[in-house]
């Protein structure tokens, strides 16, 4: 039989296991009611996304056709009882991935700011330098390049002439709809090394 050793004294002592401070009972009642409120604000930004954002974000059907379902009612007491069916729905998925695309469609994420970016090198590479036109016809084959020749002969013409810059907007409108869906870019990539070499 081993003799008794007592703990040291600086040991601190276990809670018991009936001792209330060692038990977690959750999130408190007001942070559960944050939390929901935050699921239902995120429904409603899912709610009022067209068809085709809401076709990138991975969302279950059931929350899916919830949404869809959402958007067609128009009696307000109706879409009330829907909104409140989706921020039950919500709290069954992880909201992180949401949160994520809802962020990118607000152009607040870094991916997106990042694209952005890289468009805005492309379109200067491109206004200065004809050649660009082969690199987008290689990275885009659906590219319409008469169209893309145009802008860029009217971007230059609106620059000589002090003229309102519509040509070049549309010429970043166009790349960025060429750019949609592209996970990985070569003529984004060339770009970000331009803009590195300057």
């Amino acid at each position: 039989m081993h003799p008794y050793i007592p703990d040291p004294p600086d040991t601190p002592t276990p809670p018991e296991p009936d001792d209330p401070s060692s038990q977690y009972d959750g999130p408190s009642k007001s942070q559960r009611k944050r939390d929901a409120t935050a699921l239902q604000k995120m429904g409603e930004e899912l709610v009022g996304l067209s068809k085709e954002r809401l076709a990138k974000i991975d969302l279950s059907d059931n929350l899916r056709i919830a949404i869809r379902d959402a958007q067609r009612i128009s009696a307000h007491g109706a879409l009330k009882r829907q909104m409140q069916y989706i921020g039950k729905l919500m709290r069954d998925v992880d909201p992180t991935p949401i949160q994520a695309a809802l962020d990118e469609v607000h152009g607040v994420s870094a991916a997106a700011t990042a694209r952005q970016h890289a468009l805005e090198r492309l379109r200067t590479r491109l206004i200065e330098d004809d050649a660009v036109i082969g690199e987008i016809a290689r990275d885009f084959p659906g590219a319409d390049l008469q169209h893309l020749r145009q802008l860029r002969r009217n971007t230059l013409r609106e620059k000589e002439q002090n003229k309102p810059p519509r040509a070049f907007r549309e010429l970043f409108r166009v790349l960025r709809e060429l750019g949609n869906g592209e996970q990985e870019n070569p003529a984004m990539d060339d770009a970000d090394d331009g803009a590195a070499a300057e």
